[in-house]
């Protein structure tokens, strides 16, 4: 097979796309290349600011391109409510959903607004609640939904008995729960699509080890060694933001993508290369696990899929 690039994405025209974690890094990569194949793209994140000069910069290098900014607050269920609501009002079917947003390793326990732990809360609850929310303009087009994984989900556990890491916690175990959960979610989705005939096409993907601010923002918050020592781990062993959204973009638009599947860098240890099928650990393919981890995520949202 040839190697997948940007070029091989067909043509969106006429298409909606969602991408959370719009403002920066592998999501704005992602939204940029949609909108560059002709799709509308919403560009979902909290800063207003940001989304502004993301749009800015989208429309600089494709002055056609159909962006603009929605706020939703990934740290707070009403803020993705707020923005679902905004979305099921306008009526418009969302052909991409991609649940790109997320936080990783923070070094000290945190909670969001509605005391979630933050990983927990941010990377997959409120995708959950958010992908829940706008199911029925995702079946009216037979939708594309991509939960962005991690090399991580690897070493990750469900905890369903201390899902909040409320003792013990640890910041990168945590981080790999979040990110086996995001793939088990898509594999629970694409179960239940096929089952209540929703037709989605539910898939995962992961960006390899890429230049991103989720190290900045994490593991290296304050900045120092950790900071400086992250950043040139990234730049001998992974590759650039561009080349870590190429997965989530082929999960997103190659026609013969089918549910369940799972996508990642093709190189050593799927760290960065080309894209292709990534490799899923055997407890991500737990359906049982997967199944009350379903049900304990509608229970803590209050987000239901019908």
């Amino acid at each position: 097979m040839a190697t997948w690039t940007t070029k091989d994405i067909p043509d969106q025209s006429g298409k909606l796309a969602i991408v959370t974690g719009a403002t920066g890094g592998l999501g704005l990569e992602t939204a940029l290349e949609l909108a560059a194949a002709g799709a509308e793209v919403i560009l979902v994140g909290r800063n207003e600011a940001k989304g502004r000069a993301a749009g800015a910069l989208i429309r600089s290098r494709h002055e056609d391109a159909q962006v603009r900014f929605e706020i939703a607050d990934l740290a707070r269920l009403a803020s993705v409510t707020a923005f679902a609501g905004r979305m099921l009002a306008a009526g418009r079917p969302i052909d991409i959903l991609v649940n790109n947003a997320g936080v990783m390793a923070l070094p000290k326990r945190e909670t969001t607004v509605d005391g979630f732990e933050m990983q927990l809360g941010t990377n997959y609850l409120s995708h959950f609640a958010l992908t829940a929310r706008l199911l029925p303009l995702l079946t009216a087009a037979k939708a594309r939904v991509v939960q962005l994984s991690s090399m991580a989900h690897r070493s990750g556990k469900i905890r369903l008995g201390d899902l909040q890491y409320e003792q013990g916690y640890r910041p990168w175990p945590v981080y790999s729960q979040t990110k086996l959960a995001m793939l088990m979610f898509a594999l629970e989705l694409d179960r239940r699509s096929a089952e209540n005939g929703w037709e989605l096409t539910s898939v995962a993907a992961h960006l390899g080890a890429a230049s991103t601010d989720l190290i900045a923002n994490g593991p290296a918050a304050g900045g120092g060694l950790m900071a400086w020592l992250g950043g040139m781990a990234i730049n001998v062993i992974g590759h650039s933001a561009a080349q870590g959204a190429l997965p989530q973009l082929m999960a997103a638009t190659m026609p013969e993508v089918t549910g369940g599947q799972y996508f990642g860098p093709q190189g050593w240890k799927e760290l960065k290369g080309p894209p292709g099928p990534g490799n899923i650990e055997r407890q991500a393919l737990d359906a049982e696990v997967a199944a009350k981890l379903w049900t304990a995520s509608e229970r803590l949202t209050g987000a239901v899929f019908r």
